[in-house]
């Protein structure tokens, strides 16, 4: 699949997807709390989604080959779990960690994001897990510009958190999106500068590090999705959606309640 340089109309097409996403981010904001299962973030997501918003999920019944359909229409992945976890009877309880994932399609276009949530009070080591990546997804985005290159924003990423003490998963990246789900390039999460495609105005892509307390090591469970951490240490994530604009980068999965900058 070739890269997709976006058209102005269909920018503007993902500005309105990707917005929506981190909208449904801040809906369910203050529903994580201790006491509540996964589940039912995965219900009130879904009711959001397709009876406020008017969007699809697109995780829901997703099945790129080799999987079973993917059977919620979020990405719950608690402590441990580095990513795809499957919301369900789980119940949160303060200490914990979780990542929630989003995806949603708007008139054809895909809008992609995830964000962080403590749950009560964790561990300052937890707590500082989930800082540093979200620094280290911010320092990778501001590589963003016309001219740079792919292996810039996973060299900066990689540097970061490796000096922080923790390691970058590698077997799952960044990717394009627009009106499909994933679209290349691959954006890897570690990697040389001045390697790799070269960006141009018009290319979207996610950048969404993973990074473990532990070893960068991860395992696949029975389920065929969740994925956690070899060494049972804390994972966390979290994920925007990009523009290469003609002078540096555009968020486009920005909303009122998304987190600031660092």
């Amino acid at each position: 699949m070739a890269i997709s340089i976006k058209t102005p109309d269909e920018v503007q097409s993902m500005r309105v997807a990707c917005r929506l996403a981190s909208e449904v981010l801040d809906f369910i904001t203050p529903h994580v709390q201790p006491g509540i299962t996964t589940g039912e973030l995965d219900r009130l997501c879904h009711d959001y989604m397709v009876n406020v918003q008017g969007t699809i999920p697109a995780p829901l019944n997703y099945c790129p080959p080799g999987h079973t359909p993917y059977p919620s229409s979020i990405c719950t992945s608690v402590n441990h779990q580095v990513c795809h976890g499957i919301p369900g009877t789980r119940v949160l309880k303060g200490g914990d960690i979780v990542n929630i994932d989003i995806t949603v399609i708007k008139e054809g276009f895909h809008g992609d994001t995830s964000r962080m949530y403590l749950v009560g009070e964790p561990s300052k080591q937890a707590q500082r897990l989930c800082r540093i990546t979200y620094e280290a997804m911010w320092l990778g985005i501001r590589e963003v510009r016309p001219g740079s290159h792919l292996g810039d924003i996973g060299h900066t990423i990689q540097v970061f958190a490796e000096n922080a003490g923790y390691s970058v998963v590698r077997e799952f990246c960044g990717h394009g999106i627009g009106r499909n789900f994933h679209e290349d390039p691959q954006v890897l999460h570690y990697g040389r500068k001045g390697t790799g495609v070269v960006l141009r105005p018009g290319m979207i892509f996610t950048i969404e590090p993973m990074i473990n307390a532990g070893r960068r090591e991860i395992r696949q469970l029975a389920d065929g999705w969740t994925i956690v951490t070899a060494d049972h240490s804390l994972s966390a994530q979290w994920e925007h959606t990009v523009l290469v604009t003609d002078s540096g980068y555009e968020v486009l999965t920005l909303s009122e309640g998304a987190p600031p900058p660092p």
